[in-house]
């Protein structure tokens, strides 16, 4: 089968997400399937508005550098299509002799290439739908891990191993909330920030627990009398006693798909006010990490933007192969000590609508904190940290 490509991408940024588009568009111009090689400017609404740029004209010089810089170089977009929106996508790319479409996000996204395949088989009209992962969330089904998740996880670790840094120079108590609607991926890999057996983090947060002030206020109070100080992870989608996240308490703006917006800063600060009134603590502070944790130059998982690079690429060959009508790649993790991967094409349902959570042995019995087994399997992804040191504090 032998026409045009065209590749988009969606939902939030990252670090890496580039990669996976650049990747895909090299293996593209290695094809002798695929004529013209177009980008859809903001995702499903670029093709609606049919604004698509020529990658194949993009020299590789430019491609390479465009891999290596954060954020959707294709920009990207929330809106979560219907039925009847993608019967209308099908038409435009069957008018443009589309027979290759590639969408790179997350699980909206591949339930978007699902719907537009189905109507292509319906159609009776030959087409390749495959979608490419994306996701700091780390939550995509059949996934060991999620292209973007590295390098957010490393940022992450990172600024909370500088706060901590920060904290045991100054006492008190510091709060950080770190993106995570429903899994706790993200926030779990702050415990990564520990070297010595008193860095904070000393309270780690998720949603796949749940979260009651009085069991908080007692944590910091245990921590506060261990070690005089207390550094605190949480998501931003903790979730109470009736399932409803505790920031939606302190939000009403919602996004495209009705989701109240939990980054706004309310939480921490809620969070932090709490622990000033009832335990008497003079320095308590906040800050959540919001978007930044997303597209932060210069800190990227080098492991990350390999494997980024890679679905890329192996989902463009799988479309080509002539094997596959439509698909995404997973990324599997084989068994062992070491750390390796391989990729396999599974089928796009697998991964539409649904996701996973954080799996129940990665969080302590408490549910305050995360198990040494997370921190083996992230540590791979994550990528070595800088190492900090401090003075023994002998007195002489």
């Amino acid at each position: 089968m032998t026409g045009n490509m065209l590749i988009a991408q969606s939902g939030g940024p990252s670090m890496v997400i580039n990669q996976s588009l650049v990747g895909a568009i090299l293996a593209a111009k290695g094809s002798d399937k695929i004529v013209e090689i177009y980008g859809a400017l903001h995702g499903i609404q670029g093709i609606f508005d049919e604004a698509f740029i020529n990658l194949r004209a993009e020299p590789d010089e430019v491609l390479l550098r465009v891999a290596q810089t954060p954020s959707s170089a294709l920009g990207s977009v929330r809106r979560k299509p219907t039925a009847d929106d993608c019967r209308a996508i099908f038409e435009i790319l069957a008018r443009r002799n589309i027979r290759y479409f590639f969408y790179i996000g997350g699980n909206d996204s591949a339930e978007t290439a699902n719907i537009i395949a189905e109507e292509a088989e319906r159609q009776g009209y030959e087409m390749c739908c495959f979608h490419i992962p994306k996701t700091i969330d780390n939550d995509l089904l059949g996934n060991d891990h999620t292209p973007g998740y590295g390098s957010a996880g490393r940022f992450v670790a990172c600024a909370v191993r500088g706060d901590d840094l920060d904290n045991r120079a100054l006492g008190g108590v510091k709060i950080d909330v770190i993106m995570g609607r429903n899994a706790g991926f993200l926030t779990a890999a702050a415990g990564l920030a520990r070297q010595d057996p008193d860095d904070g983090p000393h309270l780690v947060y998720v949603p796949e627990r749940t979260f009651t002030v009085d069991g908080f206020v007692n944590d910091v109070a245990q921590c506060m009398e261990r070690y005089g100080r207390c550094v605190v992870a949480v998501s931003e989608g903790i979730r109470g006693a009736d399932g409803r996240a505790i920031a939606e308490s302190f939000s009403t703006e919602t996004d495209a798909h009705g989701n109240v917006q939990l980054t706004s800063g309310a939480l921490g600060e809620n969070l932090a006010a709490v622990i000033r009134e009832r335990l008497k603590i003079k320095r308590v502070r906040a800050d959540t990490f919001g978007f930044i944790q997303r597209c932060f130059v210069g800190i990227t998982s080098e492991s990350d933007a390999t494997e980024a690079r890679r679905v890329g690429e192996e989902a463009v060959k799988a479309a080509v192969s002539g094997e596959y009508r439509s698909g995404t790649i997973a990324i599997l993790r084989q068994p062992g000590e070491d750390y390796e991967i391989s990729y396999a094409v599974k089928p796009l349902a697998t991964v539409a609508k649904h996701t996973r959570e954080l799996p129940d042995e990665y969080i302590n019995a408490e549910g305050n904190n995360v198990t040494e087994a997370f921190l083996a399997y992230a540590r791979p992804i994550v990528g070595a940290l800088p190492e900090t040191a401090r003075f023994n504090q002998l007195r002489a």
